[in-house]
């Protein structure tokens, strides 16, 4: 079952522009373009990745000048230890010396079976900061490095760790933090320099990309949607697609499809505009012609000749046909949307009231309430009276007996059905159902009933739609939003 949506015939007038449109799209700053904002994203998540990185490669910068600490110290063990097997004794100016090209204040070592050796008269008697690189672990390296470029006011720290050349031998260094720290600042000025290099470059290609294959498109497809609404009569607002085969071919073929049939539509009701003003006034003109007719056949009628009177009652009957089809269509033509004024309603006293009255208009159709709760629910109560009394004198005309009025609720809406036992439409009113002048298939009938009950009910947000239509009935239903 359909629920109510756009309207089956494409209401072409709320495409026209409105007076006083502005010709062009009024430029936008750079910085809020789309492109401008891709740019600046790109270089801030590049930015964002690169901090990501930019930690642990510090502490393994830092990691590094550490191992290189102990090392450098190993080497100068060993360098004492060759000249104490000549000599007999470490030479104390050896000692100093070596200790200070490899930038050290002191070391320890302890060799498996062999009491610890500490070198270095220039060990400060308090050492606040240690590092023990054997039990590290990712975290306290990432820990210990922001502290160590953030910290100011030490300078001495020790480092242990295994030897090098022989993991057997512990190894401890006590040095000058502060070329450490000057060492990771420099160290994280360059990592910011080459991330912010990378970062621009990146975000300038993927903005370069972006605008070629997205952003032009798109402003293309701007300036035409805006041409188009300035001039949809000009068939050079229409946009010319491109042989693009992606998704942005596709939105100019659609586009260009689009604006193809929405300026035939608009053509055509221009066209249809100007035929119903004229048929407007000619159906004025042709009221008070047939109103003189009818006029001079009633004083025909009046003659006592029997043939005259035979052959004027036909001609009155015409007549009168005439004068019902021109008055029905100017005031179709002269109706304007209708002014809707809701209020709070209940479905079962609408139902009641309706029956009410529009029951005594019928002859021999009888209307019957069935289920219907007592929900509230909003709406214009005029305009709802008119808009079932056209659909059920449509139920009367086609020689219905009885019509049930049922209501309930169905996500969201109120739904009444109204039920005939009539004979059903035929294929014809139901290629045409809701086309002013088209839809009726009964002698006299203008087909204007459905349409007006379908404009009444979107007014209010609801819709009319055919539930189904059999030799056995017919059924409408008026969906109303709770």
């Amino acid at each position: 079952m359909n629920r109510p949506g756009l309207p089956s015939t494409a209401d072409t007038s709320r495409f026209v522009p409105a007076a006083g449109a502005p010709a062009a799209v009024t430029p936008k700053p750079v910085t809020s373009s789309l492109s401008a904002r891709l740019l600046f994203l790109t270089i801030g998540f590049v930015m964002m990745a690169e901090i990501v990185i930019f930690m642990p490669s510090i502490a393994r910068h830092r990691q590094d000048f550490l191992n290189d600490k102990l090392a450098t110290a190993h080497l100068v063990l060993t360098a004492l230890d060759v000249a104490a097997e000549k000599t007999g004794k470490i030479d104390p100016l050896l000692r100093d010396n070596l200790l200070s090209q490899g930038r050290i204040l002191g070391m320890s070592v302890q060799r498996p079976g062999l009491p610890k050796r500490t070198f270095g008269p220039a060990i400060p008697a308090r050492v606040p900061n240690g590092y023990d690189l054997r039990r590290d672990m990712f975290w306290d390296l990432l820990l210990d490095a922001l502290q160590t470029m953030l910290r100011r006011d030490t300078y001495a720290v020790i480092v242990t760790g295994l030897s090098p050349s022989n993991p057997a031998v512990i190894v401890e260094a006590v040095f000058d933090e502060r070329p450490l720290r000057r060492e990771l600042w420099a160290y994280a000025q360059r990592i910011f320099i080459i991330s912010l290099f990378i970062s621009v470059t990146t975000a300038s290609l993927v903005y370069a990309s972006i605008q070629w294959l997205a952003v032009r498109p798109l402003r293309r497809l701007t300036i035409s949607m805006t041409g188009f609404q300035n001039a949809p009569e000009d068939p050079r607002s229409v946009i010319q697609p491109s042989a693009r085969k992606d998704e942005v071919g596709v939105a100019e073929q659609t586009l260009a499809t689009m604006q193809q049939e929405l300026r035939t539509a608009l053509l055509q009701k221009e066209r249809l505009a100007g035929v119903g003003t004229a048929v407007t006034k000619i159906s004025h003109d042709l009221k008070n012609i047939l109103a003189t007719a009818m006029l001079e056949s009633e004083r025909l009628e009046a003659l006592p000749d029997p043939e005259v009177k035979r052959l004027t009652a036909g001609m009155v009957r015409a007549v009168d046909k005439a004068v019902q089809l021109s008055a029905s269509t100017l005031r179709f033509a002269k109706e304007g949307l209708p002014q809707v004024s809701k209020q709070a309603l209940h479905v079962a006293a609408l139902l009641e009231n309706l029956k009410g009255s529009i029951q005594p208009a019928f002859k021999t159709c009888v209307i019957r309430i069935g289920a219907a709760a007592d929900a509230p629910f909003s709406g214009d109560p005029n305009l709802l009276q008119r808009a079932f009394e056209n659909i059920l004198r449509n139920a009367d005309e086609a020689g219905a007996t009885s019509v049930e009025l049922s209501a309930a609720d169905e996500g969201g809406y109120q739904v009444i059905r109204v039920t005939d036992d009539g004979p059903g439409l035929s294929q014809k009113a139901l290629n045409n159902l809701f086309v002013p002048f088209a839809g009726s298939t009964r002698a006299g009938g203008y087909g204007l009933g459905l349409p007006i009950a379908r404009e009444l009910l979107r007014a209010q947000g609801g819709d009319v739609t055919l539930a189904t239509s059999a030799p056995q009935g017919t059924c409408f239903v008026v969906w109303l939003p709770l």
